[in-house]
Order: C-alpha cells, then sequence, then structure tokens
C-alpha cells in the first residue's frame, strides 16, 4: 500500500470558494477554488480504495489519520516525508499494518542498537519533554542508504519501518521497495488528467455536489482499475503494462451504447 495526497480544482463559485479556499499566489489568489485529499492505493493494481477529502488548508497529516484505519493486518504502507509523526505513526501501526515510511532531515533518531545488516533500532517520542525523561517512546527501525549514480539524489535517504527484525526484511530489500511508492503518483495522474480527460476542474458549483463528484470520480477510477486488473489475471500478465488510458476508451466506446436507455417509471420526475 502507499499513503498520498494532492489537489483538485473546483468550479469557481462562492459557495464552493467559502466552503474550500483556494492557494494564494504572486497575484493575489489562484483561479479556482480546491479541495485536498488523501488516499490510500494498492500498489499491484493501482486502486485507489481509501480516501478523504476536505479543504485546501487542511494538512495532509491531518486527512492521513482518518484514512489510516482502512489499514490492516498483513499489509506493508509506504508513506513519504511529510506523514511522519507520532500520533499519525501511533495510529497507523495500531491497525497490525506494518509501516515503511520515509523520515525528515530534521527528525532525531538516536542510535539503541546497531543491527548486522546497517540498519538501527531507534525511538520517536510526541514531545521534546518525552524524550528528555525517556518515556511514551515508540521503538522503530532506521535506514539509511544512498542512491549512486543518480542524478538529483539526495546525499542521504532515511526510512523508518515496525519492521524491527533484519531478518526476514533486510536493509536493502527495504530500501529497494520503499521506491514502489512511485506507484501512487501515477495514479494519481491517471485519476487527475487521464480519467477526466479535457476537463480542469471538477464540475460542481456547490461543495455537496463537489464531494459526490470526487468519491464519484475515485469510483469510476476504482471500477476501470478492477477490470483491468481481471483482464491482467486472464493473460497472466502484470497490471503495471497495461494501458490505463486505452482501458478509459475501451470503456468509453462500451458505455455508449447505454447512453439512450431511458430512466425507469419509477426514476422519472414526476
Amino acid at each position: 500500500m502507499s499513503l498520498d495526497g494532492s489537489t483538485l480544482d473546483v468550479a469557481d463559485t462562492a459557495d464552493n470558494d467559502k466552503a474550500f479556499g483556494r492557494p494564494g499566489s504572486s497575484r493575489g489568489s489562484s483561479a479556482f477554488p480546491k479541495i485536498r485529499f488523501v488516499g490510500l492505493l494498492e500498489n499491484g493494481t493501482h486502486v485507489l480504495w481509501a480516501a478523504r477529502m476536505s479543504k485546501y488548508k487542511t494538512d495532509e497529516s491531518t486527512l492521513a489519520k482518518d484514512v489510516a484505519p482502512a489499514l490492516q493486518k498483513g499489509m506493508l504502507c509506504l508513506a513519504d516525508r511529510f506523514f511522519p509523526s507520532y500520533k499519525l505513526w501511533q495510529r497507523a501501526a495500531g491497525t497490525g499494518a506494518d509501516l515503511l515510511w520515509r523520515a525528515r532531515k530534521n527528525l532525531r533518531l538516536d542510535v539503541d542498537q546497531r543491527l548486522p545488516d546497517g540498519s538501527y533500532l531507534s525511538r520517536i517520542y510526541r514531545a521534546s519533554s518525552d524524550r528528555r525523561r525517556q518515556r511514551k517512546g515508540i521503538v522503530v527501525r532506521v535506514i539509511e542508504y544512498r542512491l549512486d549514480k543518480v542524478p538529483n539524489a539526495e546525499p542521504i535517504y532515511r526510512l523508518i519501518t515496525t519492521i524491527l527484525d533484519h531478518n526476514p526484511a533486510p536493509a536493502k530489500e527495504l530500501a529497494a521497495l520503499y521506491h514502489e511508492r512511485w506507484e501512487i503518483e501515477t495514479a494519481l495522474d491517471e485519476l487527475k488528467t487521464h480519467l477526466r480527460g479535457a476537463q480542469i476542474v471538477l464540475r460542481s458549483k456547490t461543495p455537496e455536489l463537489v464531494r459526490r463528484e470526487f468519491y464519484g470520480l475515485l469510483m469510476a477510477h476504482y471500477a476501470i482499475r478492477g477490470l483491468m486488473h481481471e483482464a491482467a489475471l486472464r493473460v497472466d500478465e502484470d497490471p503495471d503494462r497495461l494501458s490505463f488510458l486505452h482501458a478509459v476508451r475501451v470503456v468509453q466506446r462500451r458505455t455508449a451504447r447505454f447512453a439512450a436507455i431511458p430512466p425507469s417509471a419509477q426514476e422519472s420526475p414526476a
């Protein structure tokens, strides 16, 4: 699983502006109000299966607290460096899922025990006072590595994980696995660009309809990715090798034949 967030432009109406807000710019404010959302992705199928949305100024870590309870035992959740915090880590780890998140540069991670694979055990604390008193610390395993001969790579990368035993999960394997987190960037691009086609903003003009449209968009993405997964299983192929844009076009061609079917008598307006 991968955890990440993004934003979407919504229709420029007074109600949407009041409900969701918009980012500032060098010339005042942006052209459209925006919503912010955070979701969980199943990396292998690119299915976005859990998400929360809110106004633009809502912090991603705040939204992540509502998404994290969807994690389950047996899952491994990947997340970028903007997410690790004591409370969010505690909440996500409390689900029984394992976590592998990148840590910020300024996160203090003292070495408690060095492990044979080069990783080490440390602790994260809710506050500096807890660190000084050595109380309420959560044990994590820290993995530090470099990406040699990679253009624009940072000097060092740090990951923290709930997997404390290095034997079933060596540091090199986890470091390589973490970069699967970029799968969610591809899925977000599918959602924001390819699925909506030429539409620049969500078209709904009221906050309630914006919420419905957002979750409808997620459901459409879920349905298409589900069909792609079924197709991949039939031919024993990796879903990553199938084109999402092609799948959208196939679905569009197949659904056109149903456009002329009128609603039932019960659904017709009185």
